[in-house]
């Protein structure tokens, strides 16, 4: 992992990253049948085909993505709620957090696993399944996707604040698009194995 993070690892963000983890421990968005294998780093399943991502890779992807406190950030995919009430703990109360679910079951027990984290800044929304992200909020400074784009979505870009952070798996491989006023440039790390978006 330190290969892959390695020129944008900052210790401080790093702290920040192990501290949130600690305060939203995974197995609280556990299906109970799951929460025996919580410290195992590798995907658990949670219902309808979707899995929660290994603790190692959510670190990862965080690291890259760089959430500050303050900042709006959207979650694609959010599945049992987990990374949406990690990014909560990232932005803290002045911050906005939303995480989008494409499958409906798995909504309701997502706000709930969110709901007891008391992070009234965060919210889960059921997404649509015509269009991607959630594009009646933005712009985000941050965007997170927890699920295998074939190429970066435009669709998402767009959602993007003109100075912002998105980190998604698109074409096996973990990608960071970084946006600024000159322009925006992307940097591809590793290969991983993620549910696809849809």
């Amino acid at each position: 992992m330190a290969d892959v993070t390695s020129r944008f690892r900052r210790p401080e963000a790093d702290a920040r990253v192990t501290q949130a983890m600690a305060r939203v421990p995974r197995e609280r968005f556990l299906p109970a049948d799951q929460v025996a294998w919580a410290a195992q780093d590798r995907p658990l399943p949670i219902g309808r085909g979707q899995t929660n991502s290994q603790p190692s890779t959510v670190a990862t992807m965080l690291w890259l993505l760089d959430v500050q406190p303050g900042q709006r950030v959207l979650d694609v995919g959010a599945g049992s709620g987990w990374t949406t009430a990690l990014l909560a703990d990232l932005v803290g109360p002045a911050g906005e957090v939303i995480g989008v679910e494409l499958e409906p079951d798995l909504v309701a027990p997502a706000r709930r696993n969110l709901a007891a984290t008391d992070q009234p800044w965060a919210r889960i929304e059921p997404a649509d399944p015509d269009r991607l992200g959630y594009a009646a909020a933005a712009p985000y400074d941050r965007i997170l996707v927890s699920a295998m784009a074939v190429e970066i979505p435009s669709e998402l870009s767009t959602q993007l604040d003109r100075v912002g952070v998105m980190v998604l798996p698109a074409g096996g491989r973990l990608v960071r698009v970084v946006r600024d006023v000159t322009g925006a440039t992307v940097d591809r790390f590793g290969h991983y194995r993620f549910v696809p978006l849809r």
